[in-house]
């Protein structure tokens, strides 16, 4: 997974580009929307009551088939795709012992990096897997969050939690996706796009693979929070605005999926 820099913030960073190409001619200043300002140990705390697969609409809200997807088989794909990582996370610990996240990383034949910043990106880039077997953590989003673990209400949260650890299993669940792809669910699930006659055109779910990682990720290192509230800790370090915008996305994706679910 390549964690960090959103489809929203790349388009509207090229709003100016399109206006022009479809005959708006004129100056544009596109000003980034201000959001009310909150404590990241307030937002974290919000963020941390969140039930495991109460995410599912955040997990799936990047995904570019969403709107192909029911909202009961959102469900059904976020729960398979959570036990899935889970699973795996039980088979390797199983083949191998307790091994710290490295440790692991290295047995699978893994070689981690972890440079301070990505290169040639104009995004902010938490960690990504390069295939065959190439694992990069950028510690510049590492080390910007570290400082706000020593809060008493965060670290309450996080215990002894490590966010390279976190970062380092999401990534190499990806290295077992593509090693085991002919059976793992989140590369055998997929979903018709259409058809033609006897010809059916099926694709993946990015999705399903990313929240396979999360849950691959919960479950090797114990922790007790959901990994998905790393993406407003690490947005935090570089923008307190952009993480707050984050925050209420959020919120709002699951307050309104919990409003759905009363509503039957």
């Amino acid at each position: 997974m390549k964690f960090g820099g959103g489809m929203e913030e790349q388009f509207a960073n090229l709003k100016p580009i399109f206006y022009g190409i479809f005959g708006k001619q004129k100056n544009i200043v596109y000003e980034k929307p201000k959001f009310a300002e909150r404590k990241i140990a307030d937002m974290l705390k919000e963020l941390s009551k969140i039930s495991l697969l109460d995410w599912e609409r955040y997990a799936f809200s990047r995904d570019p088939l969403v709107g192909r997807i029911s909202p009961y088989k959102r469900k059904e794909y976020m729960q398979k795709s959570w036990e899935c990582g889970m699973e795996w996370a039980d088979r390797l610990k199983s083949e191998y012992g307790n091994l710290s996240a490295e440790d692991l990383a290295k047995k699978l034949g893994m070689e981690t990096e972890y440079p301070i910043l990505p290169e040639n990106t104009d995004r902010v880039l938490f960690a990504e897997f390069r295939e065959p077997n190439n694992i990069k953590i950028y510690m510049d989003a590492v080390n910007k969050a570290k400082k706000y673990l020593f809060d008493g209400d965060i670290k309450g949260i996080f215990c002894d939690a490590n966010i390279v650890d976190i970062l380092l299993l999401h990534e190499l669940f990806h290295s077992i996706e593509e090693k085991y792809k002919k059976e793992i669910y989140t590369r055998v699930e997929k979903i018709e796009l259409w058809s033609i006659g006897f010809f059916h055109y099926k694709s993946n779910i990015i999705a399903l693979s990313e929240i396979a990682a999360m849950g691959f990720a919960y479950k090797y290192s114990k922790i007790t929070f959901s990994p998905y509230i790393l993406d407003v800790l690490l947005v935090y370090g570089y923008s307190q605005n952009e993480a707050s915008g984050l925050y209420e996305e959020i919120m709002e994706l699951v307050d309104d999926n919990e409003r759905k679910h009363d509503e039957r």
